[in-house]
């Protein structure tokens, strides 16, 4: 059974885990909501999972190999409680062995990392689609000079651990501009820029989905979307691991009045 990739928002801080102060009370739970029917819907439970979060850039691409990775709070400003959450999924170092040498045979630098811990990109989201933790999860950084070919590629070469039982998946956001994402500006921005996104991401030819997500920054309002792309580039390691399989919108929201979107391929 081949499995799909994912690309998912993975949220705000620990924003499923809180009480919000600004914004309807209930603003994260469409999010959650989907969040925890993903398992589900895959059509087989995963053995492992492989996560691309935005928030851990390296010089190259590298793979976490910890037994038990601890976690990252890597988020500042939020309730003490949200700096002792608990997410105890077991590392899987034989697995980032063999997203260690897919890599290198792609012929693109890769390096291990056994100490490096789960940050909020994973942990914070996978609490809610592994509730148990039980499921093993790997972590891989981007690459720090962030081209969006690059990525693809890295989706590319991982693409036979979809056959061997692993879920890759991407953890970002579609609309990233911290400075506008609960101002009353770019709504209209953020619209634009989702309905061009989910285009380039629903192509029914992979060449083209490709080239369109190799051009983002060209797209409508791309630059007032993502200032910085680091979270929009997990979605090309996603879309790169599809192979020929298409893509689907299988999250859509609004938060802020700011379009929000999640992908699955295959």
């Amino acid at each position: 059974m081949t499995l799909p990739t994912l690309f998912i928002p993975h949220g705000a801080g620990p924003c499923f885990f809180m009480e919000w102060t600004r914004g309807p009370a209930d603003q994260w739970e469409p999010m959650a909501a989907w969040l925890k029917g993903l398992v589900a819907g895959l059509p087989e439970r995963p053995k492992a999972i492989l996560v691309v979060s935005g928030h851990w850039e390296a010089e190259a691409f590298t793979v976490g190999s910890a037994d038990h990775p601890e976690l990252i709070f890597d988020y500042y400003g939020f309730p003490e409680h949200t700096y002792r959450l608990v997410f105890d999924a077991p590392g899987a170092p034989a697995l980032a062995a063999r997203v260690k040498a897919l890599i290198a045979d792609a012929g693109l630098p890769v390096r291990e990392d056994p100490l490096r811990g789960y940050d909020h990109g994973v942990f914070v989201p996978l609490k809610l689609v592994t509730p148990e933790a039980d499921i093993p999860v790997v972590q891989l950084s981007l690459q720090r000079d962030l081209d969006p070919e690059t990525h693809l590629a890295l989706g590319r070469a991982l693409a036979p651990l979809r056959d061997e039982g692993v879920l890759i998946i991407g953890s970002g956001m579609s609309f990233h501009n911290l400075r506008t994402l609960r101002g009353p500006t770019g709504d209209e921005a953020s619209e634009r820029f989702d309905a061009w996104l989910t285009d380039a991401a629903t192509d029914p030819d992979p060449a083209a989905r490709a080239a369109k997500l190799a051009a983002w920054a060209d797209a409508p309002h791309a630059r007032d979307a993502h200032p910085r792309e680091e979270h929009l580039l997990p979605l090309m390691v996603a879309a790169g691991a599809a192979g020929d399989d298409p893509g689907r919108r299988t999250y859509a929201d609004h938060l802020g009045g700011k379009a929000l979107s999640g992908f699955q391929f295959g």
